[in-house]
């Protein structure tokens, strides 16, 4: 990092200067360039010179090395996630929240072990093929040579689910077991849902940043930058598994469905006043919040949106290097034809003679679906299609509806469903008490 560097250079000023013989007042001539370096002859090396092929630690966490190389790992990830297009004035100061978080994690891991509490590496393993075949839609192997044409590793991500893996494991036995939960205060807040139907309820993701008076102008500083980044499209999800201290940083900081009431003021506020997809950055106790407001729907009331599609997608695709001029005439002809279909039975034929291609897609919600397309499906007529959607990129593809199926009466939450919520909000506090003592407790040494 560049304080570092700087602090490392004039460190290495001053032991020269405390090497020099303090009676020597002689000013040596600076045309001869030995003079100037006032180097001895015969004179030999104190000490071994650094092994450029030995790994540095960048800080010792109850003597466990976290090196530099697990630092840039991590951070490719995050660069990555941002399409390679992550600032390189920024790349320093998200260095220093990745060595934060990879603190977290050994102190993680470590309490873990110390309360014989195991992961195996098979369980890592296996928790792996699922991250690669979820987040990267790709292989072992495709997903080992990815990362590392990105200057990363399966390690770093491996090591992030040991952790995760483990701090769960850890509080499945140790905290949750002493949550209580009365029956009574369940039934309180099903009496309150059922007196609150059809008042709003908020689906919000949460990048959550602790703070300290000292730290607090830092901290948000860095807050700002993630902000920036995300709305120049870097991955919500990313950022909140890597930055976020809240134990949904885990589910990529989904808090899931809540009301207003459910949330301190300052976010309770902020939601309701967002609109969808909008990320703003809140005030919140002991810290600060990135809150994504990710959709919105009534309390035990039947949504439209929930509304299930069966589909046929026709899409067109563009030859390598092509501009928007020369696409246009394809997607004009794209256009033209794909308008006059009539039923879903002549979607096949109208796609045979445009050369594109055709997907069934069945069971798909209203809700799953992009913005500008969700108010469209809503009003199309059975048996028509969208208008073109899509870019440069991507292709360009209609949606021909073959039925839509209204959503089933609105159903609430069980009562297990919300001894169960509760039981995890409580469990998350703890885990944040949790993890604060570790960190007050731990040894760490930085380099």
């Amino acid at each position: 990092m560049k304080l570092f560097t700087r602090l490392a250079l004039v460190t290495g000023v001053a032991a020269i200067t405390a090497l020099s013989p303090a009676s020597s007042q002689t000013v040596a001539d600076e045309s001869t360039p030995e003079a100037a370096l006032d180097i001895p002859g015969g004179g030999q090396l104190l000490a071994k010179p650094n092994d450029p092929n030995v790994r540095r630690a960048t800080a010792v966490v109850n003597g466990e090395i976290i090196t530099g190389t697990d630092v840039d790992h991590r951070l490719a990830l995050i660069v990555a996630a941002n399409n390679d297009q992550l600032p390189p004035e920024e790349i320093e100061r998200f260095r220093a929240q990745i060595l934060t978080n990879l603190i977290d994690e050994s102190l993680q891991i470590q309490e873990a072990a110390a309360n014989e509490v195991e992961v195996t590496n098979e369980e890592v393993d296996q928790y792996f093929v699922r991250v690669a075949e979820q987040n990267f839609r790709k292989t072992v192997p495709e997903t080992e040579a990815y990362l590392a044409s990105k200057g990363s590793s399966i390690a770093t991500l491996k090591r992030q689910i040991k952790a995760e893996l483990s701090w769960n494991r850890l509080l499945s036995r140790n905290v949750r077991p002493f949550i209580n939960v009365s029956d009574d205060e369940v039934n309180a807040i099903i009496q309150r849902i059922n007196t609150t139907k059809g008042t709003t309820e908020y689906r919000l993701g949460e990048i959550y940043l602790s703070a300290t008076p000292e730290n607090q102008e830092q901290v948000f500083a860095n807050a700002r930058k993630i902000l920036e980044q995300i709305q120049q499209g870097g991955s919500f999800t990313a950022y909140a598994r890597q930055f976020s201290e809240a134990s949904t940083a885990a589910v990529g900081g989904d808090l899931g469905w809540v009301r207003l009431e459910q949330l301190p003021q300052s976010l309770a506020t902020a939601a309701a006043e967002m609109s969808s997809n909008e990320i703003v950055a809140v005030p919140a106790p002991g810290g600060i919040s990135l809150l994504l407001l990710i959709d919105r729907r009534q309390v035990a009331t039947s949504d439209p949106r929930d509304s299930t599609l069966s589909l046929k997608q026709i899409a067109i695709s563009f030859p390598a290097g092509s501009t928007e001029a020369q696409a246009a005439p394809m997607v004009k002809r794209f256009s033209e034809e794909t308008q006059k279909i009539r039923g879903c039975g002549a979607a096949d034929d109208v796609a045979k003679t445009l050369g594109a291609d055709v997907v069934n897609r069945d069971s798909l919600r209203v809700r799953d679906l992009p913005g500008p397309l969700q108010q469209i499906m809503l009003d199309l007529p059975i048996g028509q299609s969208t208008p073109p959607y899509g870019s440069m990129a991507d292709g360009v593809r209609v949606f021909v509806l073959c039925g839509r199926d209204a959503p089933e009466s609105a159903t609430q939450e069980s009562f297990d469903e919300v001894m169960s919520r509760l039981e995890d909000e409580r469990t998350n506090k703890r885990a944040r008490l949790y993890l604060r003592d570790l960190r007050r407790d731990a040894i760490v040494e930085y380099n």
